[in-house]
């Protein structure tokens, strides 16, 4: 009996749907790219921004070292192309510093297309024979990762695309939700053992495992994201100038990077205006919407200024998914049915920017706070750590990191639903803001 007659359908079909999401994910990152101009796709406006060229350029490399490994004969499309698309993974071979991703013409927009399709066409080729060899399932499992790696790359395009572009858009908001439900106030949340982290069967990055037991205080956390209307609050409170309420660290990027207010924040005739993919408005217009672009030292010092604090991500986590009558998690904050457009706003409701608090009400948690999925990533006051017991499983993707960084949690309107989940651990530096980040308080009980 052959190999392939002793895998059965099962197997058949769980390549069939690789090759499903394959197709797809590598769809949606071109419908992505695809209102550019040809040149927006080279310019890289900050160090810590990428031009969308590398994007697409680099996601196709991701899968070239997979065919590189496991498929026997294939050839290198370019040996440039290893150089100039790799991103930080030292393992396979020399890179370009990200802050120079900008200051090359080659390869060209349309060839890095055709180095695109060059890889999905060798990519299916290979996917439609894997079902004889005998390390099927690992070769799927990396497939499944690359294409969760993509669909982080899909939201820094976004990320990227409006640094690139913010000062064109004035397009009328189209699609917005309208608010539904009045949030306000904090939930209370009782204490005790909680188990932390994923312990289920599909895809989840390595940091967020194992699952294990943490010991929570008793706890109160904001119902909702704190909004522009909150921040605004501050601001006009001298939030900025007085060095209370900010963290060392935090106080000296005030001083040195002249922060008066987040980021895509600008005055104008004595007017704060904040300006985003439907152009620029004024604060007020949006002051029922999460307040976004704020770095970890921000969201801070607003906390103290409320006297509250940031939520630990175990705390974040609980109040996101626990059930506290059937004292078990779930999957969602609603329940364990995957995202839809009535519980989250994510990529796929194509809103391009966040819903106004209230707008979800389908999507709450147990304990009632709301719009912890989608909209904006939250700052957590929880290091960027391995969890007990962690073990890597794959080299140079997450572990490098577990220095210097803090946890956000709940994705933003730029993540794609099928690739968000309640224990995914987001991490940047704390001054970092250039990403779609809020923030929601806490205080002990």
């Amino acid at each position: 009996m052959s190999t392939a007659q002793t895998r059965g359908p099962q197997s058949v079909d769980k390549i069939e749907a690789t090759i499903e999401l394959f197709n797809q994910v590598r769809a949606q990152t071109m419908r992505i790219v695809a209102p550019l101009e040809i040149e927006d796709y080279v310019v890289q406006t900050a160090e810590f921004m990428s031009p969308p060229r590398w994007h697409i350029g680099h996601t196709s490399w991701f899968f070239e070292t997979l065919l590189q490994t496991c498929l026997a004969g294939y050839r290198i499309y370019n040996e440039e192309y290893l150089y100039y698309f790799n991103s930080y993974y030292e393992g396979f071979g020399q890179r370009i510093e990200k802050s120079l991703r900008g200051t090359r013409s080659r390869p060209t927009v349309k060839d890095t297309v055709r180095y695109r399709n060059h890889v999905d066409e060798a990519m299916v080729g290979f996917l439609n024979n894997v079902e004889t060899r005998p390390d099927s399932e690992k070769i799927l499992s990396l497939v499944r990762m690359g294409l969760e790696h993509e669909m982080q790359h899909q939201e820094l395009l976004v990320y990227d695309i409006k640094h690139l572009l913010c000062e064109l858009y004035d397009a009328p908001k189209t699609g917005a939700l309208a608010v539904s439900e009045t949030v306000t106030g904090m939930a209370e949340i009782e204490g005790g053992l909680f188990a932390l982290g994923y312990a289920g069967d599909d895809f989840a990055w390595d940091n967020e495992k194992p699952q294990h037991t943490v010991f929570l205080q008793d706890f109160a956390i904001d119902r909702a994201p704190v909004s522009n209307g909150d921040f605004l609050e501050f601001i006009d409170d001298g939030g900025y100038d007085d060095y209370r309420w900010w963290l060392s660290e935090g106080w000296e990027a005030v001083r040195r990077e002249r922060w008066r207010a987040p980021l895509y924040w600008e005055r104008i005739d004595g007017q704060w205006m904040i300006r985003d993919f439907h152009g620029l408005r004024p604060a007020e217009e949006k002051a029922g919407e999460p307040v976004s672009h704020v770095s970890y030292y921000e969201a801070a010092a607003y906390a103290k200024w409320a006297g509250k604090r940031l939520p630990a991500e175990a705390e974040w986590e609980k109040a996101a998914c626990f059930d506290p009558e059937k004292q078990a998690k779930r999957q969602f904050p609603w329940g364990d049915a995957a995202p839809g457009v009535t519980k989250a706003n994510l990529f796929d409701n194509q809103l391009w920017g966040v819903a106004p608090i209230g707008s979800m009400p389908q999507g709450r948690s147990a304990y009632g706070c709301h719009q912890m999925i989608g909209d904006v990533w939250e700052w957590t006051t929880s290091d960027y750590a391995p969890y007990p017991g962690f073990k890597s499983e794959f080299d140079e993707y997450n572990d490098k990191w577990f220095v210097g960084q803090k946890t956000l949690r709940g994705g933003s309107f730029a993540t794609p639903q099928i690739h968000i989940r309640t224990t995914y651990r987001n991490f940047f530096h704390p001054p970092e803001r250039w990403m779609i980040s809020g923030f929601r308080c806490a205080k002990t009980l």
